[in-house]
């Protein structure tokens, strides 16, 4: 009997273990990617020359580099509330599936920053699915 509590404990408490670590490694994520999309959204709504000439290659308007750049900066503040980071995540992975479609279609270039940015996000929203799913459902529920 000893040894089955043993064995039962050392089993959640590895399990505890690596819970912990993929909690780190999503906040090492979330943090790096927080600070890119920061960097990236405040040059957008600064007026860099280089972006605001990107943008009128795309073709849509400058409004469209104000809203990229909005939606940047906020997921990038939302991506560090523990609550809203799945749900940062989950928009950011769009924005960046935009990014990458215009860059392979639309103006050119290499798509590489904006695909490992769609793969961190993306990662990020899996990893915080359940918080996601928390907060659809409080919300439901008022």
């Amino acid at each position: 009997m000893e040894q089955v509590l043993t064995t039962s404990t050392q089993s959640s408490s590895g399990s505890g273990s690596i819970a912990k670590i993929i909690n780190v490694l999503l906040w090492v994520l979330q943090i790096g990617a927080a600070g890119m999309f920061l960097m990236v959204g405040f040059l957008k709504l600064s007026g860099n020359p280089q972006l605001v000439g990107l943008f009128k290659a795309i073709g849509l308007g400058q409004w469209f580099r104000y809203l990229t750049g909005t939606l940047e900066v906020g997921g990038a503040i939302l991506l560090l509330i523990p609550r809203t980071s799945g749900l940062a995540a989950l928009m950011l992975a769009g924005v960046m599936v935009g990014a990458v479609i215009t860059h392979v279609f639309i103006v050119g270039g290499s798509p590489l920053v904006a695909t490992i940015l769609l793969i961190v996000t993306g990662l990020v929203a899996w990893g915080r699915r359940q918080r996601t799913m928390n907060l659809i459902t409080g919300l439901r529920s008022r």
